[in-house]
């Protein structure tokens, strides 16, 4: 079978790029396996610090594949409960990663393609990219992606966009907060290499950590219970070995030495 993902490193960036360009990169089965089995490892590699995540061909990711659609509309109802689960690990790994991920969006990127665009941590487009969570112009709902959409663009918006699938463009992404930054196609590339340079200046834990923390004080409702852990997380940081090397090369008016590394 043939692979439907790629990857490239460059230092301790990992570019990952879906590859099915003739189909938009829609999802089907063994692209949710792969993408997921590929995302897992490199959040096991500790020589990988940022991971990209794009689509060949003319879109990023145009949803589920036809195909894979009809065959799960002929299957039972367990049998398109485990592959909804297979999509939610999918989201959950990328989303959990204990690595920056940037999402680099082109062409068009819907259902599960804006999923995806949510679940990375920064989200960087170009004014002709298309987004769209069109589940309801099939009687469905974006169920699965449905928390790191509203993680993403809130509650408010979601309403709206879930309800009424339609298609909007790059510079509504950015007002709702889908996409953090639109630019140029030809400057594409440039930008989102300039948020990876400015991730590996970051301390390696620090920045792998920043979405944990921001999940926590979302989240949490205990307010004690929220500084206890906030305070609990700062200082394990002061005293680690990273923690360290940062405060001492501040001090010392010299880059950390993790900077020196890529």
């Amino acid at each position: 079978m043939p692979s439907t993902l790629s990857s490239i490193r460059k230092g301790s960036v990992l570019y990952l790029r879906l590859e099915r360009p003739e189909l938009h990169n829609a999802f089907d089965a063994a692209l949710i396996a792969e993408l997921t089995e590929t995302l897992a490892a490199a959040g096991a590699d500790a020589s990988v610090r940022v991971v990209v995540l794009g689509g060949s061909g003319p879109s990023f990711s145009a949803g589920a594949d036809l195909n894979w659609m009809r065959g799960m509309a002929s299957a039972s109802e367990a049998g398109n409960r485990a592959d909804a689960l297979a999509l939610a690990q999918l989201m959950r790994t990328l989303d959990e990663l204990p690595k920056p991920t940037i999402a680099r969006v082109h062409g068009a990127a819907f259902g599960g393609g804006v999923g995806l665009v949510a679940c990375c941590d920064i989200a960087i487009g170009v004014p002709g990219a298309k987004f769209g969570l069109t589940e309801s112009k099939l009687g469905l709902l974006p169920a699965v992606i449905s928390p790191y959409v509203i993680a993403a663009i809130g509650a408010r918006q979601s309403r709206r966009w879930f309800a009424t699938a339609e298609i909007f463009d790059a510079a509504q992404a950015q007002r709702i907060g889908l996409l953090h930054e639109v630019v140029p196609a030809d400057a594409l590339d440039d930008a989102v290499d300039r948020q990876a340079a400015l991730l590996l200046k970051a301390g390696p834990m620090a920045s792998a950590s920043a979405k944990v923390l921001v999940r926590d004080v979302a989240w949490r409702t205990d307010r004690d219970a929220l500084d206890a852990a906030n305070a609990a997380l700062i200082a394990k940081l002061r005293v680690s070995p990273e923690g360290q090397e940062g405060l001492g090369a501040f001090l010392d008016k010299r880059a950390p030495d993790w900077t020196t590394k890529d």
